[in-house]
């Protein structure tokens, strides 16, 4: 089984020595996103909610250059720098996720990538 490195202009370029995900047969390893902007790579605010919303996009957009959609997404990890924010991780999530939700993990960080207050990565099954 191969390896196919997934990349899309709809998300922030990697900052780093990593692809945005890498697909091996039906599975997709998606890397973290935090909340730039991919075309200014930028973050789009200091709200914590709109960083949340612009993470899913990013996300949504390495999802879809794969094949899938965050649907597909089987297990999500959430990063953030302050767990009392994870209720409104819960309700955002609500908004780009159907039923039955992907597992997940929710891990409180002393710091993430250039200061973002929420980081995520996923692992997709493509039917």
């Amino acid at each position: 089984m191969g390896k196919q490195i997934i990349n899309t202009e709809n998300a922030p370029a990697a900052i780093g020595t990593y692809s945005q995900a890498v697909k091996a047969g039906k599975t997709v390893y998606l890397s973290g996103q935090i909340p730039l902007d991919p075309k200014t790579m930028e973050f789009v605010s200091e709200q914590v909610d709109e960083q949340i919303h612009q993470v899913f996009k990013n996300l949504s957009a390495v999802a879809d250059a794969a094949g899938g959609s965050l649907n597909d997404v089987v297990k999500l990890n959430i990063f953030l720098t302050d767990l009392s924010c994870f209720p409104t991780v819960n309700e955002i999530m609500a908004e780009y996720f159907e039923q039955p939700y992907p597992a997940r993990a929710a891990i409180g960080v002393k710091e993430l990538p250039k200061g973002a207050q929420v980081e995520m990565d996923a692992i997709m099954e493509l039917s």
